[in-house]
């Protein structure tokens, strides 16, 4: 009896087979809001570096935390001494600027805030979302109910675990195939460009879909939860306590050094820094001062939180201490975020980021690549393929075009305009609606030319534009040393040129086809075409 081998059994072919139909369309149907979800992701790791360069009106630099709750104290006693609630975000190391907020005034009871220098004066700053409009895009998308677009979100996630662990069953030559790659070889420079990338970023991917599942699980498996609790409120009360409340009392009393409180928790907390502040009933006898540290000092993200009485400065309580289970889902809710990274670590998560996006953009490509060959006429596809073609350019240039005019925005719209944050966010979306129409009126392989040199054109101009309409340009900020700002332009330069000889290979591509001989019309190839 002759053995069949392992490799080439008709079990081991019908598995690969399903998983290679599983792993395609679970990559294709939800691709393109799994390359969203990634690109902006993995921008949101430099978000206050990003906001910081969508603020260019503040320049001082930051001051101490001490220093900064001492400026925003007095800062608050002069506007808002008889509001009943104060809330300071204190600068750290990634951010140079505290932003103070009140509520419950005499003149004007709605919320109030401003933002203060590392001197303590109000910076009157352009109206933006800067970076944290990409970390909330990545989970929330955006024009969508918050609850629905997270479902949606969750899916794509659990279709990308699908697609990592079928992808890995069905290419058995995953690792060998690694050490020969091909470039200008058609399907095969694709396939290898799409297996090379998703070998370096396979731990990556896998670490940051299912911690990004753990993110909303809450919301995702509600179940344990609501079996044990009367409603969701309570639950989330019980799970994640806030601090307790003060009670007015109505006489009056000199708040306590704030600079000196930061300096006791930090203190208590071995040296770690502090995130903000929050000060209730400012000025009575009965105020309370609660101190929550930094996410960025630890791994989880689920920090304690000191009181502290206002009047006197004694501490009173802390946060009460949960189990493993909570401790667990707090570290591996940090370690997607990422927040405890130091810059040589985040630099590595935004390496891994952008090797997922081009493993996912190549995932895309490769579809259309390899489905163009099975066409009966390929240069007259049907409908459902050039859909597809559509998407993937808008996905992948029209999300680039869309960044880059998010970035001008920040630029080119007037200061005074009345929800000018609202209209940078449009015009992110304006962009990418406009590289998606003309995707749709062009023939694919000019689109794809034509719209990769666009979105390089549009990065291209933001350092240009940055330097005409700031005093912080490149050459300004390399010379200062104002690493944030120099930064941030090099990163555009280089996005440019990555898009740039994106849309030159695409040419070739698309010149190659147009130099082809075509087929009599008969049907049959001529030997020149052949």
């Amino acid at each position: 009896m002759t053995k069949t081998p392992v490799g080439k059994s008709p079990v081991g072919k019908t598995l690969r087979r399903s998983m290679a139909e599983l792993h395609t369309w679970t990559g294709l149907l939800l691709g393109w809001l799994m390359f969203a979800m990634f690109t902006t992701g993995t921008g949101a790791y430099f978000q206050h570096e990003i906001t910081r360069w969508m603020e260019p009106e503040i320049v001082a630099p930051g001051a101490a935390q001490s220093t900064a709750a001492a400026h925003a104290a007095d800062y608050l006693k002069r506007v808002a001494s008889d509001a009943d609630w104060w809330f300071v975000a204190l600068p750290d190391e990634r951010q140079v600027r505290s932003e103070v907020r009140w509520r419950g005034g005499e003149g004007d009871p709605s919320p109030q805030s401003r933002l203060l220098d590392g001197r303590g004066e109000a910076v009157a700053v352009r109206d933006t979302r800067g970076g944290y409009f990409l970390y909330r895009f990545h989970f929330d998308l955006h024009y969508l109910p918050a609850r629905w677009a997270r479902y949606l979100v969750g899916i794509a996630a659990m279709s990308m675990l699908v697609a990592i662990l079928s992808g890995v069953i069905t290419h058995k030559k995953i690792f060998t195939r690694f050490f020969s790659l091909s470039l200008r070889k058609g399907l095969l420079s694709w396939y290898d460009a799409h297996n090379m990338a998703s070998i370096f970023a396979l731990p990556f991917v896998v670490m940051i879909t299912y911690t990004g599942l753990v993110t909303l699980a809450h919301q995702y498996m509600p179940f344990g939860g609501l079996a044990n609790f009367s409603d969701r409120s309570t639950y989330f009360a019980t799970t994640f306590p806030r601090p307790q409340a003060a009670e007015p009392s109505g006489e009056g009393a000199e708040l306590a050094s704030l600079a000196e409180i930061v300096g006791r928790a930090r203190a208590t907390w071995g040296g770690a820094p502090v995130a903000t502040l929050e000060v209730q009933h400012p000025g009575d006898a009965e105020a309370l001062v609660h101190v929550r540290r930094d996410s960025a000092a630890t791994v989880g993200t689920r920090v304690p939180v000191l009181s502290y009485r206002g009047a006197t400065g004694e501490p009173v309580g802390e946060t009460r201490r949960y189990g493993g289970a909570y401790a667990t889902e707090s570290v591996l809710v940090g370690v997607h975020a990422g927040r405890f990274a130091p810059i040589a670590l985040r630099w590595l998560y935004f390496l891994c980021g952008v090797l997922g996006i081009v493993m996912i953009g190549t995932g895309l490509v490769q579809w259309t690549a390899r489905r163009r060959k099975r066409l009966p006429d390929p240069e007259r596809p049907h409908f459902g393929f050039r859909l597809v073609e559509r998407l993937n350019i808008s996905a992948i240039a029209g999300l680039g075009a869309a960044l880059a005019g998010y970035f001008l925005a920040n630029r080119l719209l007037p200061l005074a305009l009345p929800a000018r944050s609202d209209w940078e966010v449009h015009s992110f979306f304006l962009a990418w609606g406009a590289v998606t129409l003309w995707a749709t009126v062009r023939p694919a392989r000019r689109a794809w030319t034509e719209t990769l040199a666009a979105a390089a054109l549009l990065f291209a101009a933001i350092p240009l534009v940055n330097g005409l309409s700031t005093d912080r340009g490149l050459l300004t900020s390399l010379r200062t040393g104002d690493w944030v700002f120099a930064g941030f332009d090099l990163v555009m330069l280089l996005l440019a040129a990555a898009y740039g000889t994106a849309a030159r290979i695409s040419s070739r591509g698309t010149a190659a086809v147009a130099e082809r001989p075509r087929a009599p019309s008969g049907g049959v190839p001529s030997k020149a075409g052949s």
